[in-house]
């Protein structure tokens, strides 16, 4: 898809008014919350709210009373939905595209981290940041799911997600990873990807795992602790050593924020380090990229580490941390990957020098 056709594409919140159907958000909690956000910024009115028939329990969410689909069907008929959280479970993803056959289905990209949703308007505006993304990707793979997810982002449509799905391994086969790697996992959750890293290497050399939340910090070190030369650090990563608000969430949505639960240690990885070998970074940080990636700047400059960056958390990070890099180093080759997830989350950068 070229830019000028993204540029004919109908915005997501105009394409709702156009329809004038009832509208229905799928789904609750943090990311029910910000779709009716995003609805009430754009004069959208929502119908009602419905979720999973598993889920239903004759509660309210936000005033509404939360139904069953079949509810809302007999309600309001035909009626455009919008998706309100995240799934990569292959049922799941089943129930929803059922969905989309028989109504109007949207996925607003709002943000993991932070309130800012994506707008058309100002994309469009600095189109030529996304063109400068565009051009530096190394394949024409990259360039197909840098450009389908403009695509979904402008209009909220799921359909331009599936056609860019990659599935491939984690970690990218992409990295070329191998047993003498030292291993920077920040975020490192429960440990799955530190599990997974060293199973696709064949072990590493060594690994720090970083990870601020601490039932999940400890569920890392049960599940790696017979890891040989693992480190564990339970700290957010981040520019600097410091003491931060942090705001805890289910399963991986724990993030520092302005005001918080509580607090928790914050290290830049290149304090961690002092000096010592790097040859892999992964960052999946919960919206705190950038930061982490200053975090990590003398690191990445003398060691020239490969690195996976998750680009999805706020919804310009699939711009903003590319350039980010390719303005400060040299000899990097990149590729962009889209996981099979609904809606654009998954989004990955591989960086190799």
């Amino acid at each position: 898809m070229t830019f000028e056709e993204l540029a004919g594409l109908p915005a997501c919140e105009n394409e709702i008014k156009r329809l004038g159907l009832p509208v229905f958000i799928y789904g609750m909690g943090n990311g029910g919350e910000k779709v009716l956000k995003w609805c009430a910024d754009r004069d959208i009115a929502v119908q009602g709210v419905f979720a999973s028939d598993g889920f239903v329990r004759g509660q309210d969410f936000c005033g509404y009373r939360v139904t069953t689909l079949a509810q809302a069907e007999a309600k309001a008929g035909r009626m455009t939905v919008l998706l309100a959280f995240g799934t990569d479970l292959a049922d799941v993803m089943q129930r929803i595209d059922d969905i989309g056959r028989r109504h109007e289905l949207f996925a607003p990209d709002v943000p993991v981290a932070g309130d800012k949703a994506f707008s058309p308007a100002e994309f469009f505006a600095d189109l030529q940041r996304a063109e400068r993304v565009h051009d530096m990707l190394a394949d024409e793979q990259s360039r197909r799911v840098f450009t389908g997810l403009c695509a979904y982002k402008i209009t909220g449509r799921l359909g331009y997600l599936r056609e860019i799905f990659t599935d491939d391994e984690k970690p990218s086969p992409l990295l070329g990873l191998g047993s003498d790697e030292v291993y920077c996992d920040l975020g490192a959750y429960n440990g799955d990807t530190v599990l997974q890293t060293v199973k696709s290497a064949g072990g590493c050399k060594k690994i720090y795992a970083l990870e601020p939340e601490k039932r999940n910090f400890q569920k890392c070190v049960r599940n790696c602790t017979d890891i040989d030369e693992i480190e564990f650090i339970n700290a957010a990563a981040w520019s600097h050593d410091c003491v931060m608000s942090f705001e805890s969430g289910s399963g991986r949505q724990a993030r520092v924020a302005a005001k918080g639960s509580g607090v928790t240690a914050a290290r830049s990885l290149d304090s961690i380090l002092h000096g010592r070998e790097c040859t892999y970074i992964k960052y999946d940080v919960e919206g705190a990229d950038i930061p982490a990636l200053e975090g990590s700047a003398r690191t990445i400059e003398v060691c020239r580490p490969k690195l996976c960056c998750a680009l999805y958390h706020r919804c310009l990070d699939f711009i903003d941390i590319p350039l980010y890099l390719a303005d400060r180093y040299d000899g990097y080759t990149y590729h962009m990957r889209q996981q099979r997830y609904y809606p654009a989350w998954e989004t990955e950068l591989i960086a190799v020098p």
